[in-house]
């Protein structure tokens, strides 16, 4: 019985020609050749399985044939080769410094390196896993490395040049291999499968090369894995179901149940994956990089960043024309916050739920304008017949005017923004000032936003003040917003008028002006719950009493009859009256 050869081994590249994914360092090094430019040491650092080892093996070989081809390549015809070829090559000597780290073994190696070549031009020293040596070790490199025989070459190879030192980098030639992309991965695999008599679908090829992270070497062990278990027809789902992947499908749905606002279902996938056995971190970085590439996928220009097959590219294509570009900026930020606090949570499986349902919810939101992030605009009320109420927002002075008619007063409040030179309990003067009109307040005019209908049927079942109430009663917890819009909500006054019409009095113009941009979604709740399409939204400010008084002192006092808090406030803050 013949014996067995791993695929790593028996299609290791033999020319430079058949080196995968590294075509500017085979080419360089082929020029070096051609025009006799050999440099006394290199160093040939990258991720592991790229082929820094089969490379330096390459070049010490074609250098010591004796009879190159016109493209200056190895003949393998000559005795030189023919040694390589056998392994029983006197010119070329490997060296694993992972255990041969010490200063004895450099020291045989120097030992070595007086003795000419018998055959060939160059003795050829391959140094593997070079970043294990010692420091004693380097240094005894040092000299014979700057400065060796005519007929001594250096070959140094590492993973980690970070921890080669200084001085020995510098009395090298580096380069620098790469990651091998998946695109060659898979066509260097469909080379191999159809040697071998093998058929393998695309989809399986592209999943062992993003298991083996551009590494060569680990592709064709995990391809020799699917050939044991698969026979010589490997399949997509027999990949994933040996290398333990998870479906990207379950990718694809999560998403288009997030653009639903499916929240049981997308729970219901998360349960899925975990009875399978996959850790709930490696579905939130699937997901993360499933959005990513969603991401890309919507611009021609960055679709070469897809590294994936030419099917799941399409697919890829097909989703992100459903997603905006919104919705996955924010959907990545909220699989990056949950991957950060996963580490550190104690439920971690509630903390991935929690994740997806706020992901479910972000279509939901955008259909609402949030009210955190909005910038305060001017808005205009009528109260009365020509009534203005306006607010101004600056970047240091906050200042409120309510400028009405005959029957309101008007107050004028100037917050200065922090001073850092105003100390604490300094006497802060707080000028209040009014207008006294005689005639009666006229009759509020409502004002009402335009909205578009909330509802997909027509319903139109009358309701009481008493139905009214109970239901405004749950607002603040249905529609939500912060701290002051929920006071407001709850300290509104809400009256049904006439057809239908619901009439929402506030205090004051700061928390009509807050609640502006709930309006929409307070109108679509009030209508699916009273279950009346014509219910339509107004907005008053409550009537300001009148008042009259001549000094200052009268109208604190008055004011301090409305609130007494206003004078444990003034005392607080060691307030003066003007």
């Amino acid at each position: 019985m013949e014996n067995y050869i791993v695929s790593a081994r028996k299609y290791r590249p033999a020319t430079f020609e058949s080196v995968v994914g590294q075509e500017s360092i085979t080419k360089t090094l082929r020029n070096a050749i051609r025009t006799n430019h050999l440099a006394q040491a290199y160093l040939f650092c990258g991720p592991r399985g790229v082929g820094k080892t089969t490379c330096a093996r390459i070049f010490a070989k074609t250098i010591n044939c004796l009879n190159p081809t016109a493209e200056h390549d190895a003949c393998n015809e000559c005795e030189s080769c023919r040694a390589f070829n056998e392994q029983r090559s006197f010119n070329i000597h490997e060296l694993d410094a992972a255990s041969n780290n010490s200063v004895d073994d450099i020291r045989n190696l120097i030992d070595q390196v007086r003795i000419p070549p018998q055959i060939g031009k160059y003795s050829v020293y391959i140094i593997d896993e070079v970043h294990m040596l010692s420091k004693d070790a380097f240094n005894a490199l040092l000299k014979t490395l700057e400065e060796p025989p005519s007929y001594a070459i250096f070959i140094l190879a590492t993973t980690e040049k970070h921890k080669v030192i200084p001085t020995i980098l510098s009395r090298c030639q580096i380069y620098d291999f790469s990651r091998i992309t998946v695109a060659d991965i898979i066509r260097h695999l469909q080379y191999v499968a159809r040697q071998e008599g093998i058929e393998a679908s695309e989809e399986a090829l592209n999943v062992v090369a993003l298991k083996a992270d551009g590494g060569m070497r680990d592709a064709l062990s995990i391809f020799d894995q699917l050939v044991s278990f698969c026979g010589n027809n490997i399949t997509y789902e027999q990949a994933i179901e040996v290398l333990n992947v998870l479906d990207t499908e379950y990718y694809f749905r999560t998403v288009d149940c997030a653009l639903q606002n499916n929240v049981s279902q997308m729970l219901l996938l998360l349960n899925n994956v975990l009875n399978k056995g996959f850790d709930a971190q490696n579905f939130v970085l699937g997901l993360g990089q499933h959005l990513r590439d969603l991401l890309v996928s919507k611009d021609a220009i960055t679709t070469k960043l897809l590294e994936t097959s030419d099917a799941i590219k399409k697919h890829y294509a097909e989703q992100a024309q459903n997603c905006s570009a919104q919705f996955l900026f924010r959907a990545l930020s909220l699989v990056n916050e949950c991957d950060i606090q996963y580490r550190v949570a104690k439920n971690k499986r509630l903390t991935v739920e929690i994740m997806l349902i706020r992901l479910s919810q972000l279509t939901a939101s955008d259909e609402t304008p949030s009210v955190s992030s909005s910038p305060l605009k001017p808005i205009a009320v009528t109260p009365s017949n020509n009534a203005q109420t306006i607010v101004k927002q600056s970047p240091n002075i906050v200042r409120t005017t309510v400028e009405q008619p005959s029957g309101y007063s008007q107050i004028s409040v100037r917050q200065p923004s922090a001073d850092p030179k105003t100390a604490v309990g300094r006497p802060v003067r707080v000028s209040i000032k009014t207008s006294v009109a005689q005639p009666a307040q006229p009759e509020p005019i409502v004002t009402q936003p335009q909205q578009d209908n909330p509802v997909s049927e027509h319903h139109n079942k009358a309701f009481s003040q008493q139905d009214l109430d109970q239901v405004w009663l749950t607002m603040p917890k249905v529609v939500g917003g912060d701290d002051r819009q929920k006071a407001a909500m709850l300290n509104a006054n809400v009256r049904l008028d006439d057809n239908n019409m619901v009439v929402l009095s506030f205090a004051n113009v700061l928390q009509l002006q807050s609640m502006q941009q709930l309006l929409p979604l307070i109108r679509k709740e009030l209508c699916t719950r009273l279950q009346n399409d014509s219910i339509q939204l107004g907005t008053i400010l409550a009537e300001t009493t009148q008042y009259e008084h001549s000094t200052v002192s009268e109208r604190y006092k008055y004011l301090v009859s409305r609130n007494d808090e206003l004078d444990k406030l003034k005392t607080l803050l060691d307030l003066q009256i003007e």
